[in-house]
């Protein structure tokens, strides 16, 4: 058993970040996953929700996923020893305080208290259950597409451990996803411990993380004293809130079980991807992730011509992209199932007179014309099988002899789809036999070019 004090020094944040925190694998869903699923969050005294994921629930609020929160208590032990304040006065102060910080997120009205004794929640667990269960059930949808959210169950504070025991066994039994987040592990653990190195981080947008940062404020009794007098000191110190100050935060991830429904196929992508550039106006963060402006620029460099006189892009999204590829391009025409992405991507492209923009949902509507560069970025794994086959014979009978497919795709998995991005390249290869010019491959993407023989042929 964890025994730690919020008084210890503490492990520095520098520690984690030396031992390769900042490069421990992305949470493997999707913008257009996380706006589809359904998120019930579990929190044992105020402020652990904003803490340990508030960026998250900032972010998939946002893009328009459903979102409620559980508190358990109402923190009432954070200060024993205080004589100014009573625990039932501290009490009212921290849900006053809570509610502010849900506020902030964009939650006002999505929670509700269920007042169980502040460390005392180990003899509540099955009326816990009992709630979470009930609360599952109001939720209509594919189970698969609920999600917990609680403090990671070997935290080493009881009403954690309790908590984040109680989400899994709700989760196993379930099939639903189910992430932890840790709070006092960054304290009193070292990166000697090996739970961490499974785990997976979430960038949340920046105004996400404004929001978080916001919440944590408005939880003044945590992060300032209550007065000058003993037993009134700060409880959380600068030192420990640096583990929640990170551009990105750490959960320990657990999918959900494989259910029977289908996976999604072209048509659903058509609504999800509306839905989510409707809501957010960057909603992958494009402009200002560095995995993203990174991405995009190798993705340019790997172009092995350096001019081409007619190009396609599928999924252009925003446009961010295409304003890389359009100086490379006599004509180039950007594609997308997404009227609201066209909108934003067409006022991006405006100083290039050589681009055109237009909606269509491949591989069912086909432009036409004649392409000796076409650009399959982010998009094979929102296909069928079926669907990509028929996408890659109206390449072939659209590129031009010597022509390049240039494919990018995220290799972590991607649940609710049939495909991965591993899956797509290879059966791209397998069905045109084109060679392959340039492969390039990392943990989190792989990016390879396709020449088309000189003189195209059917597939």
């Amino acid at each position: 058993m964890v025994t730690f004090s919020h008084t210890d020094d503490g492990t520095d944040e520098a520690a984690w970040v030396d031992h390769g925190l900042p490069v421990i694998p992305e949470l493997p869903l999707s913008p257009p996953e996380l706006a589809a699923m359904r998120f019930v969050v579990l929190a044992a005294h105020p402020d652990d929700e904003t803490l340990g994921a508030g960026g998250l629930l900032a972010h998939v609020h946002a893009l328009g996923a459903h979102v409620e929160v559980l508190l358990c208590t109402a923190g009432e032990g954070s200060h024993p020893d205080s004589p100014t304040v009573t625990p039932d006065q501290l009490a009212g102060t921290r849900l006053e305080e809570f509610a502010a910080g849900l506020a902030s997120l964009g939650l006002e009205g999505r929670w509700r208290c269920l007042g169980y004794p502040d460390r005392g929640l180990g003899a509540h667990a099955a009326g816990i259950t009992s709630v979470v269960r009930e609360a599952v059930r109001r939720l209509p949808g594919d189970p698969g597409q609920l999600v917990l959210v609680a403090p990671y169950r070997q935290d080493g504070h009881a009403d954690h451990d309790v908590l984040g025991q109680v989400a899994a066994e709700v989760a196993r039994q379930g099939g639903h996803g189910l992430l932890e987040y840790p709070v006092w592990f960054w304290h009193w653990a070292t990166p000697d411990n090996p739970a961490w190195q499974a785990w997976v981080r979430f960038h949340p947008d920046p105004p996400a993380l404004a929001a978080k940062a916001r919440a944590m404020d408005a939880h003044a009794t945590q992060v300032r004293p209550l007065s000058p007098a003993a037993g009134d000191e700060v409880l959380l110190s600068e030192a420990f809130l640096k583990h929640f100050s990170r551009g990105y935060e750490v959960f320990a991830w657990t999918p959900p079980a494989q259910t029977s429904g289908a996976p999604h196929r072209s048509a659903d992508a058509e609504r999800i991807f509306d839905a989510v550039h409707a809501r957010a106006e960057d909603p992958w963060d494009y402009l200002g992730s560095w995995y993203e402006r990174r991405k995009r620029a190798l993705t340019l460099a790997a172009l092995p011509r350096e001019s081409y006189e007619s190009g396609l892009e599928v999924g252009c999204s925003i446009g961010t992209l295409t304003a890389g590829l359009a100086p490379r391009c006599r004509s180039l025409l950007a594609v997308d199932a997404s009227s609201t992405a066209l909108d934003r991507a067409a006022a991006r492209l405006a100083p290039f007179p050589g681009v055109t923009t237009r909606q269509l949902t491949l591989p069912g509507s086909w432009p036409g014309g004649s392409y000796d560069l076409v650009v399959v970025s982010e998009v094979g794994y929102y296909l069928g099988r079926d669907e990509l086959g028929l996408l890659l014979d109206r390449v072939v009978e659209s590129m031009m002899p010597g022509g390049t497919l240039l494919l990018c795709h995220w290799r972590h998995p991607m649940r609710g789809w049939e495909l991965d991005g591993e899956t797509v390249h290879t059966l791209v290869r397998d069905r045109l036999g084109w060679p392959t010019a340039g492969l390039y491959r990392e943990r989190d993407f792989v990016l390879e070019t396709l020449m088309a023989p000189a003189a195209a042929v059917a597939s």
